[in-house]
Order: structure tokens, then sequence, then C-alpha cells
């Protein structure tokens, strides 16, 4: 039983660093303007990165319930 909840925990561990990651990435991207289509995709990363930190959120919350 043990092992499962470590497993779980490694597993939420991993899902944040990811997330972190994500979100320092669509942080660190810089709109082109000139190039078509791009309100599209910074629409699209602010809705992206919205939803992972919403979700990074989440597993904190669970993370600090379980502790």
């Amino acid at each position: 039983m043990a092992d499962k909840k470590q497993t779980a925990v490694g597993d939420r561990a991993d899902a944040q660093r990811h997330l972190r990651e994500l979100i320092a990435a669509l942080d660190r991207r810089v709109p082109h303007c000139e190039r078509l289509g791009e309100i599209e995709i910074v629409r699209a990363a602010t809705a992206l990165k919205k939803k992972a930190e919403q979700r990074l959120a989440t597993l904190e919350a669970e993370s600090n319930k379980s502790n």
C-alpha cells in the first residue's frame, strides 16, 4: 500500500513539474504580430496557460491535503 501511495505522490510531483515547465515556456513565448494567425495562437496559449495554472493549483491543494 505504501508503494502505491508513494507512486501517486511521485506522479503528482512529476505532473506539477511538467505544468510549471509548460507555464514557464508559455511565459517566455514572444508574440510575433506580423505573422498570420498570431492572434489565434496567443489566445490558445493564454487559454492553455490558464488551464495549466488551474490544474497546478488543484494538484498543489491535493498535495497539501494529503500531508
